[in-house]
């Protein structure tokens, strides 16, 4: 892992960053001494509670994501009695701690797929802005091929690309700041159409009358 970041971090222009997704607090530290400057972590910090600190001591971005028990067993009892609102309040509480512990450039991710069924999947991208408002940081989201899109679409994660187009778009539509792909050519187009429908304004739209046409 280590001469990877290190190579990535010289090699690459200083507006993209080197993230490393961990969990664990000495990989974390280790990744940032070799020259990542940030860190995806799917417990939002839970699981070791001291990444929170590395990712402060370092000035690193931390990415806090939604996930209750771990990775291996997050799919074992899944129960939610308002998916929006509970992984709202719990990401706050995450939030709230990585603030406590110092760190400076926090983003959100809802878990998408993280110990989730499919109908929590698709209420959490439908009401993403709902989650933005309450958490007060960047929501960074990642759909990319998963197995939410296989359940609705029937392809295998090698045949999710317009299922993984689809959801981005109202991903980013809803709200999200950032999003992880697996086909980053293809879907920063998706990006750049569902960012421009976002933003265009609105017009004045009058219809025209429809002529008759008479013979005499």
């Amino acid at each position: 892992m280590a001469p990877v970041i290190r190579e990535l971090s010289v090699r690459l222009p200083a507006t993209i960053r080197v993230s490393v997704d961990t969990y664990k607090a000495a990989t974390a530290r280790a990744a940032l001494a070799e020259g990542a400057s940030a860190i995806n972590d799917v417990s939002g910090g839970l699981l070791d509670p001291e990444i929170l600190g590395v990712a402060a001591a370092g000035r690193a971005a931390i990415v806090l994501g939604h996930l209750r028990g771990k990775p291996a067993d997050m799919q074992a009892n899944v129960h939610f009695g308002n998916v929006v609102g509970e992984v709202a309040d719990e990401l706050g509480r995450r939030v709230a701690a990585a603030r406590a512990a110092g760190c400076g450039e926090i983003w959100a991710d809802p878990g998408i797929g993280f110990g989730k069924h499919l109908a929590h999947n698709l209420s959490l991208l439908k009401h993403l802005a709902r989650l933005r408002v309450h958490l007060g940081v960047p929501i960074m989201v990642g759909v990319s091929r998963k197995r939410f899109l296989g359940d609705l679409t029937g392809k295998p994660a090698t045949e999710r690309v317009f299922g993984t187009a689809a959801a981005v778009a109202v991903a980013v539509m809803n709200g999200a700041d950032a999003v992880r792909v697996h086909d980053v050519a293809a879907m920063r187009d998706v990006v750049r159409v569902a960012e421009a429908i976002s933003d265009a304004g609105e017009f004045d739209w009058i219809p025209s009358r429809p002529t008759s046409a008479s013979s005499g």
